[in-house]
């Protein structure tokens, strides 16, 4: 029997026990509780039921009285090692070496210098003797503590999907989860991992839901971005990061993501997929609105949308509030010209700027419209200088528009040009000696030959 397995058949012996340990209890109370023990099955450690006898909750009892826990839990029951105690050995320094190494690993090892060969399954069952597994670096599970938000909008946890190819491209969920309702308040499927999709998904989130006072994220580069960082600061949402290599603190946006794979995209490849992303979150929209939402969650007992509606109704965004949030900002330094430069494009500000650091405000996809600010006072906009690109590097569409067709067909054009080459040049094989066309032939006379033909 393994370490867990152990420990749960102690556990579970344990919670039979814990109220006939109390000191306080007489004999007879004792008693009729045993009785009540005795009289009924108990769901076991391993998911079936078992009933216990009088004298096993006593010797249970009095176990651990003597020695704690550790008393009920199960003895192995060795029996005589046939593999080599030098082998065994070997193997319980090569884990201790390196605690990453699996068994299976560590049977080839083994095997690799010649120390002998022995199965992966009964290293595993040795090593688990030991006290050595667990996680990966050799230390015992971290215990999680279970928690859930008292009401909507308290906290959004976010994170992204890796999703099928659509169009040819791959595609990626940015979702939001409410933690109190399990909603999904937000989300956007696209074609990139970036901070622009990102605020795609929560800006969906923002308009239809409200402002949530925290969002809960990774430390992927879409989530420690300036612009993301901006937006939640503008709003006044208190960002907080997981930490790194610590999926399981996001666990409810991850058990989502499970049900969009079993049961979203299930369906989505039975049909034959999305023609394109708009189809894409089409149908996505519609599963999430229509199904999702007004499934019984088994954890809540209740639906999501029942759950969002029964909570507190969120503070909408105004316009301009939206439009401030989603701008994205940068530092620059005036020069003696009165000028800034920002990816290649150059504006003249106020004068009076001069040598200042001031803060540039501007749309990604429209580098023409720039607001200066200085130390958080509206300076006016930028004039362009020169302009060289008109969106930001980071702000590329997800779908990129259709070239213009050109009308211009090449592969004709050649055929055509090679066609007309051909039906004007001379076939010399065709050619007979008397054919007037034929190299040589002269078909000038002279005065004689012409006076005798006369005659």
């Amino acid at each position: 029997m393994d370490h867990d397995r152990a420990h749960a058949v102690a556990l579970f012996r344990y919670s039979l026990i814990r109220e006939l340990a109390d000191p306080e209890l007489t004999g007879r109370q004792r008693g009729a509780l045993i009785r009540e023990l005795t009289a009924t099955d108990h769901a076991g450690p391993h998911g079936g039921r078992v009933t216990v006898s009088a004298p096993t909750l006593r010797r249970w009892l009095r176990a651990w009285r003597e020695r704690g826990f550790d008393a009920l839990v199960p003895q192995p029951r060795r029996q005589p090692n046939r593999t080599p105690q030098p082998l065994l050995d070997a193997a319980v320094n090569l884990k201790r070496e390196a605690p990453r190494r699996t068994a299976a690993h560590i049977a080839r090892l083994l095997a690799e210098a010649g120390l002998g060969k022995v199965s992966a399954r009964t290293l595993q069952r040795h090593l688990a003797r030991e006290g050595l597994t667990g996680q990966a670096d050799g230390a015992r599970p971290r215990a999680l503590g279970r928690f859930e938000k008292h009401d909507f909008g308290e906290l959004w946890t976010g994170d992204v999907l890796h999703g099928p190819p659509v169009a040819g491209r791959k595609t990626y969920l940015f979702a939001f989860i409410d933690d109190f309702s399990r909603a999904i308040p937000g989300w956007r499927w696209a074609h990139a991992e970036d901070t622009v999709r990102l605020e795609a998904a929560l800006r969906r989130g923002l308009e239809s839901r409200g402002i949530p006072t925290a969002c809960f994220v990774d430390n992927g580069s879409p989530y420690v971005s300036g612009p993301f960082h901006r937006t939640l600061a503008v709003l006044r949402i208190r960002i907080v990061h997981s930490r790194p290599g610590h999926a399981a603190s996001r666990g409810k946006i991850e058990r989502f993501f499970r049900t969009v794979r079993t049961q979203f995209l299930v369906e989505l490849d039975a049909r034959g997929g999305a023609a394109d992303l708009a189809e894409l979150n089409e149908l996505f929209g519609g599963w999430v609105e229509g199904v999702y939402h007004r499934t019984v969650h088994s954890e809540t007992g209740q639906t999501p949308l029942e759950r969002m509606t029964a909570g507190r109704q969120l503070a909408r965004p105004t316009p301009e509030q939206l439009h401030e949030a989603f701008l994205w900002a940068a530092t620059r330094r005036v020069t003696k010209t009165s000028s800034v430069s920002l990816h290649g494009n150059h504006y003249e500000v106020d004068p009076a700027l001069v040598g200042a650091t001031v803060e540039l405000l501007f749309d990604p996809f429209d580098l023409t419209d720039i607001t200066v600010r200085y130390q958080g006072r509206d300076m006016g906009t930028a004039t362009p200088r020169r302009i060289s690109r008109h969106t930001h590097p980071a702000a590329r569409p997800d779908t990129p528009p259709p070239p213009t067709p050109s009308g211009i067909d090449y592969l004709r054009l050649v055929a055509d040009r090679v066609a007309q080459q051909q039906a004007t040049r001379i076939a010399y094989h065709t050619i007979t000696p008397d054919d007037p066309a034929a190299p040589g032939h002269d078909d000038t006379t002279t005065q004689d030959q012409a006076g005798e033909e006369q005659r």
